[in-house]
């Protein structure tokens, strides 16, 4: 019944994706949204999965493997981190990705990061990462980064699909339109390298003030409507060695 539901509405609700191939033609930067262990390692916290999740370590092991490259290619890298105060609620959630904890950190295949010389890190209080980037001066680190690395293309990848990856997006699409992300001209996500957390509809009933959020289901409307904001989504992802500089 789950998967007629889903093939139904990809039927109705179609996401057209393309197959990117990236070189050093174009200024591109490589955006990691939340990839750490309190939404991605299972039992890490209250948000975390609690059973292993093809999903999500999917999206891990794609992410791993195009961060690789843009480092070997010292292309930039911008990566969020959620990261909370204990006595700031984030409603509707419960206290997740405190700062100072394991759950705040990237996850271990990705901790190498912290090292490497093209790589920003930001932590973020709130689901909005572009939001999250604002400093107490008026300044935003993300639209900075954008600037002084004159990035025309940024591609997406991180968790969830649905929340904090589209929340992004559609800030940072909203942003270019307005003409703050100069020279950022397309907004990129990647679907394979996405992911969200997985209630299926019958746990939620069977569980108080737990609303149902089917994974595959919600994954596929997190890109709808990136889409339909004007991201562009890509389903594959390569590199023209030849074509690099």
């Amino acid at each position: 019944m789950v998967s007629e539901t889903i093939d139904l509405l990809k039927e109705e609700l179609p996401v057209a994706q393309e197959s990117l191939v990236l070189s050093g033609d174009f200024n591109t930067g490589l955006v990691l949204v939340d990839i750490v262990n309190g939404f991605c390692t299972v039992g890490a916290g209250n948000l975390a999965p609690r059973q292993p999740d093809k999903q999500i370590s999917g999206m891990v092991d794609k992410s791993v493997k195009i961060a690789k490259v843009f480092c070997e290619k010292k292309w930039p890298i911008f990566a969020f981190l959620d990261s909370h105060h204990p006595d700031v609620p984030e409603p509707p959630y419960p206290p997740h990705c405190i700062a100072g904890t394991d759950e705040a950190k990237l996850v271990p295949a990705l901790q190498w990061l912290e090292n490497e010389p093209n790589v920003t890190l930001r932590c973020k209080d709130c689901i909005d990462g572009f939001l999250g980037s604002i400093e107490k001066d008026g300044s935003n680190v993300f639209v900075d980064w954008v600037k002084t690395n004159q990035i025309k293309v940024v591609l997406v990848v991180g968790i969830c699909t649905d929340i904090c990856v589209l929340d992004f997006v559609c800030s940072a699409l909203s942003a270019r339109n307005r003409g703050f992300l100069t020279p950022l001209e397309e907004v990129l996500v990647y679907s394979n390298g996405c992911a969200t957390f997985d209630i299926p509809v019958h746990v939620a009933k069977t569980t108080k003030d737990v609303t149902a959020h089917p994974q595959e289901l919600m994954h596929h409307i997190g890109l709808y409507m990136a889409k339909a904001r004007g991201a562009k989504v890509v389903s594959e992802v390569s590199f023209d060695m030849l074509k690099d500089p």
